[in-house]
C-alpha cells in the first residue's frame, strides 16, 4: 500500500510523540523534555527521553530512537503502514489510498468501521464474563486449584460463561443481531435459525491483539467434558493462524526476558505468568506459521518452542520448525523444548522448581541441532541409503533459510552427517554453480563474473574511504584466504559489487575459495595470471609483505574487528549512497517513505555497531 510523504508529514505533525510514548511509559517532566524507564530494555534509573519539541523519543541505554510512528512499530511491532494506519485513527485523520478505487475504498472503510464494532461487541462480552466469574465458586476454584491469583486474573481478564443456553441475551437486549453470531458469540442452526450461545459452561481467556483490543476468546471446560478446548471461530477480527494468546500482556517481559517462550495453551501462559515466567504466549489450536515467527521477531531475537515430549510434541515441534526456519537469521536463535510427557510447564515448575525449569530452558535443542534430528529420523546414518534419505529430507528444510552464516555451518553439517562434501551435496540439492564458459568465449571488455550473482547489475559507487577500507580487506585475504570466511555473506556481496578492479578482484576471490577453499598467496599469486587486477593484487601484498609465502595459517595481523570495522564503514558509505538515490526520487514514488525510513534504520544500526566495537 502506498502511503502519500505529505500525509505522512502532516500526520506527524498533528500527533504528539509525548501522548502516544506516555500512553505506555510513565513520563516525568525534567525540563524541557521529559524522561522515564526506557520500555524496551530493563533499567533501575531513567535514561530514556522524549522532546516535545523536537517530536522524537531516545534512550542513551540501549540506543533506542524515532519519531511517534517509529515508537509504534519498536513498541506494539506493527509494521510501518499498520502503525500509520493506527496513529492516523487515533487523530481522526483518513488514510489515502489513491490506488484504490472509490468502491474499494468504501469497502475497506466499511471493513474497518465492522472490525471496530465487533471488537466492542466482544469487550462488553469479555465484562460480563469477568463478572460472572466473581459469582461463581466453581469456576474460582478451578483457578485456585491452578494457583492464579486474583492479580494475574484481572491481568488477563479472566472470566466465566454460565451454563445457560442463552446467558449474551442478559447482556445484549437485540440477541437476534448479526454481530454478535459475526463475532463468534452466538452460533445460529442454519435448519431452525435458533441462536445460542457458542460458550457454556467454561472459563474464559480473553485473547488481544497487539493493540490491547479483544478480538476472540478461549473457553476450557472444568472438568474433562468434550471438546477439552473451544476457540472462536475465524472472524473479521480474528485469524488463529496470525494471532497468539497472550502476546499483548507480554510485550514487556519478551524485552525484560530476552526470549519469548511459546507454549501449547492459553493456561500454560496463565500458569508460568503465575510463577514467575511472564514472557510465555501460545498458538491457539493449531500448528505454528510463519506468520507467528515473524510477528513474535518483532518483539524479540531469541524464540523457545515448548512442547510434550510424546510424538504429537515432537510433530507439532516439527510444523513450528517449518515456520520458523524463513527467519532463524545471524542474529536470532531459535530452540526446541521438549518436556517429559508426564509434564505440561505448569506441572513440572510446581514438581522440580522455577530454577530447573530454567535451567530446561537454557539447555533447550538449537535449530541447527533440531533440523539434522528432524532430517536423520528413520534414517539408519550407518547405511548410504540411509543417509541418501536423510539428504532428501533435510534439502527442502535448509533452503527454506535465509542467506548467511548460520546456513553455511549447517550446510557443512548436513555434509558431515552425509559423508559428502558441501559442493557435492549442493549438487544433490540441484543447486551447484553453473559452469562458466571457456574464457575464449568471454569478450575482453566484459567482467568474468556475470554468470554468477556477485558483481552484476548495478555497481556500488566506491569512495576514496571505501577504497582505502576495501583494500585492507583485499590485503587480508589475499595474505590468506580464510579471512574471507569471517565476513558474512552480505558483506561477500557488497565487495563483489564494488566497481572494477575491487568488486572484480573479490568476485574472483570469492570463487576461488568456493572451489579451492582457504589458499596462501604463493598459490593465489601463480592463478592470478593473466587477470586485469593482478597488479592490483601484487600491490597490495607488496605494502605488507611478511606473511610466508609456503602455506596457508590463522590470519592474526589483521584481527576480526578490524575487518568487521572495514566492513562496517564500507557498508555506511553503500547506504548513505542508496539514501541519496531514493531522496532524489519524486515525492510522488509510493514506496520512498517507507525506504527512507528502513535505510535509515539500516544506517542507526551501522553506526551503533561501530561506537559497540567488538564483543567480549
Amino acid at each position: 500500500m502506498a502511503i502519500p510523504q505529505n500525509f505522512i508529514q502532516e500526520l506527524l505533525a498533528r500527533a504528539d510523540v509525548v501522548e502516544i510514548v506516555g500512553r505506555h511509559v510513565q513520563l516525568k517532566k525534567t525540563g524541557a523534555n521529559f524522561s522515564g524507564l526506557c520500555p524496551f530494555h530493563t533499567e533501575k534509573s531513567p535514561s530514556f527521553t522524549v522532546s516535545p519539541s523536537k517530536q522524537f523519543y531516545h534512550c542513551f541505554g540501549c540506543g533506542k530512537n524515532g519519531n511517534a510512528i517509529g515508537f509504534l512499530i519498536d513498541y506494539a511491532g506493527m509494521n510501518f503502514v499498520e502503525a500509520v494506519k493506527d496513529l492516523a485513527g487515533q487523530y481522526g485523520m483518513q488514510v489515502p489510498e489513491d490506488d484504490l478505487s472509490p468502491a474499494e475504498r468504501a469497502r475497506q472503510q466499511e471493513q474497518r468501521q465492522k472490525q471496530s464494532t465487533l471488537s466492542d461487541v466482544l469487550e462488553k462480552a469479555g465484562a460480563a464474563y469477568r463478572k460472572h466469574l466473581k459469582t461463581s465458586p466453581r469456576a474460582i476454584d478451578y483457578f485456585k486449584r491452578r494457583g492464579v491469583s486474583g492479580e494475574i486474573a484481572k491481568q488477563f481478564g479472566l472470566g466465566y460463561a454460565p451454563e445457560g443456553w442463552r446467558t449474551l441475551a442478559g447482556v445484549f437486549p437485540n440477541y437476534d443481531d448479526p454481530l454478535l453470531a459475526e463475532s463468534g458469540l452466538v452460533i445460529v442452526n442454519e435448519e431452525d435459525d435458533k441462536r445460542y450461545d457458542r460458550f457454556r459452561d467454561r472459563v474464559m481467556f480473553p485473547i488481544r491483539n497487539v493493540k490491547g483490543e479483544c478480538i476472540g476468546f478461549g473457553g476450557r471446560v472444568l472438568g474433562d467434558e468434550k471438546p477439552k478446548y473451544l476457540n472462536s471461530p475465524e472472524t473479521p477480527v480474528f485469524s488463529k493462524g496470525r494471532e497468539l494468546y497472550g502476546l499483548f500482556e507480554a510485550r514487556n517481559a519478551l524485552r525484560e526476558h530476552g526470549f519469548v517462550l511459546v507454549t501449547e495453551g492459553y493456561m500454560d501462559v496463565v500458569a508460568l505468568a503465575q510463577l514467575g515466567f511472564p514472557n510465555a504466549v501460545a498458538t491457539l489450536g493449531t500448528a505454528c506459521t510463519t506468520e507467528h515467527v515473524q510477528k513474535l521477531f518483532r518483539f524479540t531475537d531469541s524464540v523457545v518452542f515448548s512442547f510434550d515430549g510424546d510424538a504429537a510434541g515432537r510433530r507439532a515441534a516439527r510444523k513450528a520448525l517449518d515456520g520458523a526456519l524463513p527467519y532463524a537469521s545471524d542474529v536470532r536463535t531459535v530452540k526446541f523444548l521438549f518436556l517429559p510427557p508426564e509434564h505440561d510447564p505448569d506441572s513440572y515448575i510446581r514438581e522440580h522448581g522455577t530454577d530447573a525449569f530454567a535451567r530446561f530452558v537454557r539447555q533447550a535443542v538449537p535449530l541447527s541441532q533440531f533440523l539434522l534430528e528432524a532430517a536423520s529420523e528413520d534414517c539408519d546414518l550407518a547405511t548410504a541409503e540411509g543417509r541418501s534419505r536423510m539428504v532428501s529430507n533435510a534439502g527442502p528444510l535448509w533452503k527454506l533459510l535465509p542467506e548467511g552464516a548460520l546456513k553455511k555451518q549447517i550446510l557443512a553439517d548436513i555434509a558431515q552427517r552425509a559423508e559428502l562434501g558441501p559442493t557435492d551435496l549442493l549438487d544433490v540439492w540441484g543447486l551447484g554453480r553453473p559452469a562458466a564458459p571457456p574464457r575464449e568465449q568471454r569478450r575482453r571488455n566484459d567482467s568474468p563474473y556475470k554468470e554468477r550473482a556477485y558483481g552484476t547489475g548495478r555497481r556500488q559507487v566506491i569512495k576514496p574511504k571505501s577504497v582505502a577500507l576495501a583494500e585492507l580487506i583485499a590485503r587480508a585475504v589475499l595474505r590468506n584466504s580464510q579471512a574471507w570466511e569471517a565476513l558474512t555473506n552480505e558483506d561477500h556481496h557488497l565487495l563483489c559489487e564494488l566497481q572494477p578492479p575491487h568488486g572484480d578482484l573479490f568476485s574472483w576471490l570469492d570463487n576461488r575459495h568456493h572451489d579451492h577453499g582457504a589458499e596462501p598467496w604463493a598459490v593465489l599469486q601463480l592463478a592470478l595470471e593473466g587477470q586485469e587486477f593482478r597488479d592490483l593484487a601484487a600491490r597490495l601484498v607488496t605494502l605488507d609483505d611478511m606473511q610466508p609465502s609456503g602455506k596457508a595459517h590463522d590470519f592474526e595481523e589483521i584481527g576480526a574487528w578490524d575487518l568487521r570495522r572495514a566492513m562496517i564503514g564500507i557498508h555506511l558509505d553503500a547506504v548513505a549512497e542508496e539514501i541519496a538515490r531514493v531522496a532524489r526520487l519524486p515525492a510522488t514514488e509510493p514506496t520512498r517513505m517507507e525506504q527512507l525510513y528502513s535505510l535509515t534504520r539500516r544506517q542507526q544500526a551501522l553506526q551503533q555497531a561501530q561506537i559497540t566495537g567488538p564483543k567480549a
